[in-house]
């Protein structure tokens, strides 16, 4: 048992700050304004994403995000039963299903840009700023369920 990776022998809440961070695939979705049908909870991505999105897919603004973005996403481990709305290729919803990481990710894969290169991640997206774009135009920018 001492072989497996973190991922297969700990559960999301047993795993150390490190080892959750580098759960993430850096795929951008997150980033990635997102509607809820208030009747059926049914999560809709658009391709508008937030300013602070870098082209790398990553956060320009990291470390302030919580406090620059008021929405932010802010993933813990105490909040898993509610990762029903990240995308289906994400490591957390995955592991919070029981799922194991896609050959793509990371780290099974060993190169973090493997994900662009297979078209994962938001990279390849035309992607609007949302504050650009005023938020009740944002419906007009959904997208295929991620």
């Amino acid at each position: 048992m001492a072989d497996l990776v973190f991922w297969k022998r700990k559960t999301l809440a047993q795993m150390s700050q490190s080892e959750w961070e580098s759960l993430c695939d850096g795929c951008g979705k997150c980033c990635l304004q997102k509607l809820e049908d208030e009747d059926d909870g049914t999560v809709f991505y658009t391709n508008v994403v937030c300013q602070y999105m870098s082209a790398d897919c990553s956060c320009s603004q990291y470390q302030d995000r919580h406090e620059l973005v008021h929405n932010c996403v802010w993933l813990k481990p105490e909040d898993v039963e509610n990762f029903y709305w990240l995308p289906s290729t994400c490591a957390y919803r995955l592991l919070s299903e029981g799922q194991d990481l896609p050959d793509w990710h990371p780290l099974v894969s060993g190169d973090p840009n493997l994900i662009h290169a297979v078209n994962i991640s938001v990279q390849h997206m035309e992607l609007i700023p949302d504050n650009s774009l005023p938020e009740e135009q944002w419906q007009d920018h959904i997208i295929d369920n991620q």
